[in-house]
């Protein structure tokens, strides 16, 4: 079962931290922009207005492109020009450099989509980028200034990722050092623990296989470096919180989405709602490619000029080293 509301925070005792280591826009976004096609023209005959925009779908930790697939191909049959791209998942600053060079290379608007660790990466690459419409978070994280996920991840219980807050390295993860710095190591879920804390046992065992022997590690650094730039402070944002979410927590979900002022939907469904809920995921990317633009968050402070109507039209919007242990707060 899952209703749209505004999301609400309520306060439990915090989370042991994960592996803790690592204007408006001055060319906002036009309301109601339909002028963009993305890196696929538009059908012959189309005009400029029935051109639709590019939805571009990032990935975060323990999964690849290939698990938007069905995402894919329904946005794709309703006509919409899509972009799975690759997440490294080495650093944050990285990861997000490396989807706005991917951003400026797509002509027109972007409906950009992030899952997990990848609303932290569009979260960062977005600003600044004028094409950039609408955000969608998918069970996702959403920072703001200097924050990192694993703080949010640590800031209500939920996740499963730990059940022993004294174990060196949290209890559902396997650390792979990578050499050198003995912080610098790659986390991967163990093949044990991956049904119950990415999909809260809702697939099939088969199916749960392959997702756990073809998951991507991401470096604890990724999970601990602040995040610098805040796009849903000057871009509309929607977001879908999983109510079984045991990766972040569904409170975590919660409180970042009601702090962005996104639109909100809740779903009954795992931290991997691609895998058993693509319609619903579907539903609100296509929501945020063509509804009317929500209020920004009361953070935002700054103004934007949008052409409505042909009249203008003033809207006011509302790396630390890391120890392989977890601490108790």
């Amino acid at each position: 079962m899952k209703h749209i509301r505004r999301a609400a925070a309520r306060r439990v005792l915090p989370l042991t931290v994960l592996l803790p280591a690592a204007a408006l826009l001055t060319a906002g976004p036009c309301l109601a922009s339909e002028s963009g096609g993305g890196t696929t023209p538009p059908p012959a005959g189309a005009t400029s207005t029935d051109a639709k925009p590019t939805v571009v779908l990032v990935h975060g930790y323990w999964a690849d492109a290939s698990g938007w697939d069905r995402i894919v191909q329904a946005l794709q049959a309703q006509g919409y020009p899509v972009v799975a791209t690759a997440n490294p998942l080495r650093s944050l600053s990285g990861d997000a450099d490396y989807l706005a060079a991917r951003l400026k290379a797509i002509e027109g608007p972007i409906v950009l989509v992030g899952h997990s660790y990848g609303g932290a990466v569009i979260t960062n690459a977005a600003a600044g980028n004028p094409n950039v419409e609408s955000l969608v978070y998918i069970a996702g994280f959403a920072p703001d200034k200097d924050e990192t996920a694993f703080q949010l991840a640590a800031k209500y219980p939920g996740s499963r990722v730990t059940d022993d807050p004294d174990a060196p390295v949290p209890t559902a993860l396997n650390a792979v050092p990578l050499g050198g710095d003995p912080t610098n190591v790659d986390l991967y879920l163990k093949p044990e623990k991956f049904a119950d804390v990415f999909l809260s046992n809702r697939l099939d065992a088969a199916r749960t296989q392959v997702l756990a022997a073809t998951q991507r590690p991401a470096t604890a650094a990724s999970g601990n470096e602040p995040t610098q730039s805040v796009a849903w402070k000057t871009i509309p944002s929607w977001y879908l919180i999983a109510t079984d979410d045991r990766t972040i927590g569904t409170d975590n979900l919660r409180f970042m989405a009601k702090r962005a002022k996104a639109t909100t939907v809740e779903v009954n469904a795992p931290h991997a709602v691609m895998e058993t809920n693509p319609d619903d995921v579907t539903k609100l990317i296509l929501k945020a490619a063509g509804d009317a633009r929500p209020s920004l968050a009361e953070t935002g402070t700054d103004q934007r000029t949008a052409l409505l109507g042909g009249a203008a039209v003033l809207t006011v919007a509302a790396g630390t080293a890391i120890v392989i242990r977890v601490r108790r707060t």
